[in-house]
């Protein structure tokens, strides 16, 4: 079973619901069989790599609100995330253009590091306040990822990945998505939004459930083709 999620490692809520969805993924029975695959969405694909002001001025200048609201409305944010064991530090976030992290995403997920190098992403994010389109920074997130820093270091100076990254966010604009974090289950099932634990936890069953469905639907269709025209085949082992 596959789970695709579309996220930028600059949307709050997307981490959020990352943690929510593997705690979901760890109590659900079939989780060895499940492939999460992390795709690419840019919230602000314009933004420059320099912001000169923090985010409770960009906050105040793109939602009309004052200063003081910003702040409260990140406040009662870190908390929610803290009950998810998350620790947001909003006063150190460094605001920036994604698309390179993006590119590492993809750079890890090539070599099967794309679970950890998100979550080092995230954390080195909202965390730790780190730069997520410095170069050198980025290298050492992938090395502790287990990838060879050098490599990370040789893609991150060229164009590597940029056509999977644009590749993730044509695919979400044929779906509609305009908001992330996203989730589609086996190019079927999809749900929006940080969601409680449960409703992950139900969307992987009903989808795992379907799957089964079709599956024996499927072995019936072939057993009743071994028998026809009058003549039973005995299927070759």
């Amino acid at each position: 079973m596959q789970v695709e999620i579309w996220s930028d490692f600059a949307c709050p809520f997307c981490y959020i619901g990352k943690r929510r969805f593997e705690k979901a993924l760890e109590e659900f029975a079939h989780k060895d069989a499940v492939e999460v695959i992390y795709r690419s969405f840019e919230l602000d694909p314009n933004s420059p790599k320099h912001v000169p002001h923090d985010v409770y001025d960009m906050l105040s200048s793109k939602y009309g609100m004052s200063r003081t609201e910003a702040i409260s409305m990140n406040q009662q944010l870190s908390r929610q995330a803290a009950a998810d064991g998350l620790d947001f530090q909003f006063d150190q976030l460094v605001l920036t253009n994604t698309f390179d992290a993006h590119r590492l995403q993809h750079l890890a997920a090539r070599a099967g590091k794309g679970a950890q190098m998100a979550e080092l992403l995230f954390r080195g994010y909202f965390t730790k306040g780190q730069n997520l389109s410095d170069p050198i920074l980025l290298a050492d997130l992938a090395a502790e990822a287990g990838l060879d820093r050098e490599d990370a270091l040789a893609a991150l100076s060229g164009a590597q990945f940029g056509d999977k990254v644009r590749e993730d966010e044509g695919y979400a604009r044929q779906l509609g998505i305009r908001g992330v974090p996203y989730y589609v289950i086996n190019r079927k099932h999809a749900m929006s939004g940080a969601q409680p634990v449960s409703s992950y936890l139900n969307a992987l069953q009903m989808a795992w459930q379907d799957q089964q469905a079709v599956t024996a639907e499927a072995s019936s269709e072939a057993g009743d083709a071994a028998c026809a025209d009058g003549v039973c085949v005995v299927p070759e082992k």
